[in-house]
C-alpha cells in the first residue's frame, strides 16, 4: 500500500488546518489508518488513529480538537485540525497497516507534512 499525503501549512494559534491521506495498491486489506507527528528532538508519536470498522483513538493532548474520520469509498483519511497550539507544530506522517485475516501485518508510512503554529 502507498499513501499520498497533503495538507499542512502555516496557522497561526487557534486556527484549523485539514491534512489528508489516500492509500493506493492493495488496499482491500486495510486495518487501520492513523497520523502520527515527529516535533524537532522528539519522538515520533501517536496522534490520531482510525481501524477500518472506523474506531478511533487519540493522543489525550489532542482530545476535543483533531478529528480523524475515513472515506473508505476513496481510500483516504482526514485529520481535521482545530484550536491549533504552537505545541502542535511537527512534522505530520501517514501510517497504514494491513494485511489479510490471519496473515502478518504490514505497515508503510506516507511523505511527512510540515504543520506549523505559530503564537
Amino acid at each position: 500500500v502507498q499513501l499520498q499525503a497533503s495538507g499542512g501549512g502555516l496557522v497561526q494559534a487557534g486556527g484549523a488546518l485539514r491534512l489528508s491521506c489516500a492509500a493506493s495498491g492493495s488496499t482491500s486489506n486495510i486495518r487501520a489508518m492513523g497520523w502520527y507527528r515527529q516535533a524537532p528532538g522528539k519522538q515520533r508519536e501517536l496522534v490520531a488513529s482510525i481501524t477500518s470498522t472506523s474506531m478511533t483513538n487519540y493522543v489525550d493532548s489532542v482530545k476535543g480538537r483533531f478529528t480523524i474520520s475515513r472515506d473508505s469509498t476513496k481510500n483516504t483519511v482526514h485529520l481535521q485540525m482545530n484550536s491549533l497550539k504552537p505545541e502542535d507544530t511537527a512534522v505530520y506522517y501517514c501510517n497504514v497497516v494491513w494485511g489479510p485475516p490471519g496473515r502478518s501485518i504490514s505497515s508503510s508510512w506516507g511523505q511527512g507534512t510540515q504543520v506549523t503554529v505559530s503564537s
